[in-house]
């Protein structure tokens, strides 16, 4: 570290480092919200007595309103103050989850998960946000690091979170502990977060809010999202002609920031971030290899339960090698990132897709033809490089992305970033998905499905997420050659 170095990081908050730790307990309770809910479906059904339709709203509820939210939350928090709107979010989640958890009918569950997924919305791009603010560009990497774990831990592990406690309260409260869970880590999230966290910088009057701008960009975010979401129930091409309206609105949303939101002097997003190259390259690869990265875990859980026959919870434990492979190489990722810069996502981005190839091969050969319990250890060390590989990307994509993005527009710049990603599971669940079932349907339509057959479509569906990371990759690839390597931390 250099002088200068040294000397900023003497001034800055001592307490940071254990503050950013309470925000990212707050992140990872939001993510794991959206991936614990898949093994937790069927006792889902079997205790409410909510049908196909109202199942598949508990998820596509939740993962619509999560990606509609954090631009807008981005933008309140860098003109009102994160902390604020951080400790609303998180009050508003613990509030939700109870309403969630303690459900008495499906309808009311759906409108629960929908009010859930508002709030978690507000808190990531605050804790972006307050990442820049609070830390030094040399320790950025670090921290991006940490968030980047819980980012990772919590969407790879959330069938294994949910299917030990649903072995643990049984298939009628099991799913309710997966939410209610969130009241004791949110609730304490909220209290630390009100004495750990710096208050709001003085500034002048705060910009009013873009209303405009934010009805075209909700409208248009909910248009794009609705059909992926949607079409995991219906399975009705004619979804996608939704795409068509939701474009048109995304690009009114474009030329409203461009002229008038613009000429008022306070747009929802500044455009001009992504004329910074480095954070509109990042945003691509981020949709990318999210469409990647989230439906690698949920075709998995359809293959293990609905083609193996496990358990919600062997489903879990057998995931659990993705999971510990993303933990282990998250911070590392956070770490290299000073020296290796976008080499870093080469390197990750390819043990990612050798490991997703790895599985799929894996899977079609063994399924059907040895039992259950020897494939899903044949697919473990497969799965352990593939979360290695995943793990390392979203932390220094993360840092690298917001490198060059002025801290005063920190959350709004995280909250594009987020809404990538959330873009990103939606097309990626439904389209990994869409291909799983079609493979073990046309299966089906010959006769009686086989064990093979599930494997056959596994290790299909993979091969969709393997040309997502592959073109994550391209991007990488380019940036590598355009930029030099850093030099060491700190200079």
């Amino acid at each position: 570290m250099t002088t200068a170095a040294r000397e900023e990081t003497e001034q800055l908050d001592p307490r940071r480092w254990l503050a950013l730790g309470v925000c990212v307990s707050a992140v990872f309770m939001t993510l794991l919200d959206v991936s614990i809910v898949a093994v937790a479906l069927p006792s889902i059904g079997a205790s409410t007595g909510a049908g196909p339709s109202e199942l598949q709203w508990v998820v596509s509820g939740y993962a619509l309103a999560f990606g509609m939210v954090p631009i807008i939350g981005g933008r309140l928090g860098d003109d009102r103050g994160r902390k604020r709107v951080l400790l609303v979010g998180i009050g508003a989640f613990v509030v939700c989850s109870a309403l969630v958890g303690l459900a008495p009918t499906p309808a009311v569950l759906v409108a629960g998960r929908v009010l859930q997924g508002l709030a978690g919305g507000l808190i990531n791009p605050q804790v972006a946000g307050l990442v820049q603010q609070l830390f030094p560009r040399h320790e950025r990497g670090r921290a991006f690091g940490v968030l980047g774990a819980a980012v990772g831990i919590a969407t790879a592990a959330g069938p294994v979170v949910g299917g030990a406690l649903i072995g643990l309260g049984g298939e009628d409260f099991g799913w309710r502990i997966c939410f209610l869970v969130n009241l004791p880590v949110g609730l304490t999230a909220l209290a630390l977060c009100a004495r750990l966290l710096p208050a709001a910088p003085r500034r002048g009057s705060p910009r009013p809010l873009d209303l405009p701008g934010a009805a075209l960009l909700t409208v248009g975010v909910f248009a794009l999202l609705f059909p992926f979401v949607q079409y995991d129930a219906d399975h009705d091409l004619r979804l996608l002609l939704l795409l068509v309206p939701a474009l048109a609105v995304l690009a009114g949303f474009v030329g409203w920031e461009r002229g008038p939101g613009r000429r008022r002097g306070h747009p929802l997003v500044d455009l001009g971030l992504f004329r910074i190259r480095s954070f509109s390259d990042g945003t691509v690869l981020a949709f990318l290899f999210f469409c990647a990265y989230t439906g690698t875990p949920l075709v998995l859980a359809l293959f293990l339960q609905d083609g193996l026959g496990f358990t919600p919870l062997q489903s879990g434990l057998t995931a659990s090698a993705y999971a510990v492979g993303v933990a282990v190489s998250a911070p590392v990722g956070g770490r290299l990132v000073p020296r290796l810069g976008q080499r870093v996502l080469v390197v990750a981005l390819g043990l990612f897709t050798v490991g997703v190839a790895a599985t799929a091969v894996l899977a079609d050969r063994l399924a059907g033809s040895a039992e259950p319990a020897t494939v899903a250890l044949a697919m473990a060390p497969a799965l352990l490089v593939a979360g290695l590989g995943g793990g390392s990307v979203i932390t220094p994509n993360q840092a690298l992305s917001l490198a060059d993005v002025d801290v005063r527009g920190g959350s709004t710049a995280g909250g594009v970033l987020q809404t990538a990603q959330r873009i990103g599971n939606a097309v990626g669940a439904a389209v990994i998905t869409a291909v799983f079932y079609a493979v073990v349907s046309g299966a089906a339509a010959g006769g009686t499905v086989r064990q093979a057959d599930h494997g056959r479509g596994y290790a299909v569906s993979l091969l969709v997420s393997v040309a997502f990371a592959a073109a994550a990759l391209v991007v990488a690839v380019r940036d590598v050659r355009r930029r030099p390597v850093p030099g060491p931390a700190g200079d």
